[in-house]
Formats: structure tokens, sequence, C-alpha cells
């Protein structure tokens, strides 16, 4: 893995970001434009589900389609920072109306191989990353009109996550949280808290400048959401892993804070529709699709 000295982010570049907040799953979705050209990326989308009624919708990715109709805009890239265990990805719903190749994580294919034993895919489930347009390796780059976008490997939280530097922002999914939220659950099926640390260790290597956009937040203490904080601030206040943190300290109370919590109400669907790129099951008889119940298998 490489040393996060070796990413140089543009800071003279002011990305332009545009946060879309889904109220269901606590989660931020962006529009990342070139503030030279109209390209765009759209980074971390949601598909809206009732799923006690096992019904699916799109206005959190409605809105997000205006957005880039009503500005004019060319989407060249769908990212998906990781496969989400806690809402499900409209990538392939915008990807179908506005175009653009949809990129995650090479080690998706752990992600693949790990949860289609868990769901019980067979062996038409392809895990070689084949649902995505590009696999994403570290170091790897892309342009986004005259920008260009820099992948760092973080995993930890899953073993396919990455950060990406475009301009002056990075977005860390959900490696890292607001510096009052700390940083993210490592007990998923691949997860590794140690690993975790060491990659929050290089995204707090960067120049403080850069700012960080996370993927969730929850409005810890009844203060509002945010969505937006810097290196800086994070080196100096992120309560897990700030400045007088410990790795081993952390992986301890990682560990044990991991194993009081429940799982996401979404990981279900979640993970079945996500680690394919956010398609949903195939149809079978009459043309309903279903999602599976693993039990006992999380």
């Amino acid at each position: 893995m490489a040393d996060s000295s070796l990413f140089l982010p543009d800071l003279s570049s002011r990305t332009d970001v545009t946060p879309f907040f889904d109220q269901q799953t606590n989660t931020f979705s962006y529009v990342v434009k070139d503030p030279q050209s109209p390209a765009c990326a759209v980074i971390d989308t949601v598909m809206d589900i009732d799923y006690a009624a096992g019904r699916i919708s799109y206005k959190g990715a409605d809105a997000i389609i205006r957005h880039v109709e009503a500005a004019g805009l060319t989407v060249e890239w769908l990212i998906e920072t990781h496969v989400h265990a806690d809402h499900l990805s409209a990538a392939p719903y915008i990807q179908e109306r506005t175009g653009g190749k949809l990129g995650i994580g090479a080690n998706i294919v752990q992600v693949q191989e790990i949860f289609g034993k868990i769901f019980n895919e067979g062996t038409e489930f392809q895990r070689d990353g084949s649902q995505f347009d590009r696999l994403f390796r570290e170091g790897d780059s892309y342009t986004i009109g005259s920008l260009r976008g820099h992948v760092m490997e973080t995993p930890g939280h899953t073993p396919a996550c990455t950060s990406h530097i475009i301009g002056d922002a990075i977005f860390v999914g959900d490696t890292l949280f607001m510096p009052d939220s700390g940083t993210a659950r490592a007990d998923f099926p691949g997860g590794d808290a140690r690993m975790l640390y060491r990659s929050i260790q290089r995204l707090l290597a960067l120049p403080d400048e850069i700012r960080v956009y996370v993927c969730h937040d929850y409005g810890p203490n009844g203060r509002k959401v945010l969505f937006q904080t810097t290196v800086g601030e994070e080196r100096e206040h992120n309560i897990h892993v700030g400045r007088n943190s410990n790795e081993d300290d952390f992986v301890t109370w990682r560990l044990q804070r991991d194993a009081s919590l429940a799982m996401p109400k979404l990981i279900i669907p979640s993970l079945q529709a996500n680690m394919k790129g956010g398609q949903l099951p195939l149809p079978q008889d009459g043309g309903r699709r279903f999602f599976k119940v693993p039990i006992n298998g999380l």
C-alpha cells in the first residue's frame, strides 16, 4: 500500500461539491463538478426502499438527476466508495438516465466472494467485479473534465473501501465520520479494526486543508447534521483516532464497541444489491424479484 505522501492533491483547484441527504439512512451523496467544464461525478447514491412493504422508489436519485439536468452537467463517473450495508445504491438507475462509468475498489471481488457464499448466490453470480465498469486500485487516477481523481485504498470497514481525492476534496465513504462521531464499525465479514486504524492514519497524513466529505452523519448530541470537515480538524479532534490516539487502544475499543451494535436495518437487501453494482435480484417466475434472508448468516 502506497504512502499517503505520494498523493499530491491539487489544492489550487476548489472542487464544486453539491451534497444530497437521505434522511432514512442518514447518507450523503455528492455531485462533484469540474469548475472548468460541465463534467461531474456522482458519489454514493441511494435508492429508496420501504423494507416492510418490499417497495422501492427513486425520490433521492431523481433529485440528483434533476440537478444534473438543470445545471447542464455531463456525468462521467458514478463512484461507490465501498459496498454499503445500510442503503441500496441507485447507481444503475442514474447511469441508465445520465450515462457515465460505474467504479468501485478492486477488492470488491473479496466482498463478492464472502457475501456470495453467505447469500448462497450460486455459480451464476460472477465474483470478478464485472458488474462494474472500472475497478479502482491503489494509486489509480481518472479524470472528471479537467479534474483528476486519485484513488487511495482505505480498507478496514470493508475490504473494498476506497477514498477519492478530487482537487482539494477527499471523499472517504464510511472510513471516517465527523470528528465528534469518530469512525465506522469494522465487524462486518471482511472488516478489520487494525486495518481501519492504519487506513485512517494515511488519510490524516494528508495536508490539513483538504476538505473531507463523509458518507454518513447522525447529528450526535442534538447538533445539526453535517457532511464536511477537513483533514486538520480530523487529526486534531476526531474522538477515536485524533492526535492522542493509539492503535492497540483503538482496536480494543472498536472491537468492544462493535460487539454491542445491532446490524443495520437494511443490511440484507443492501449487500445483495450493492455487491452486484446496485442491481436488484433477477426476476423469478411471474416477473417478481426476491431478496434472500440468511438464517444466522450475519
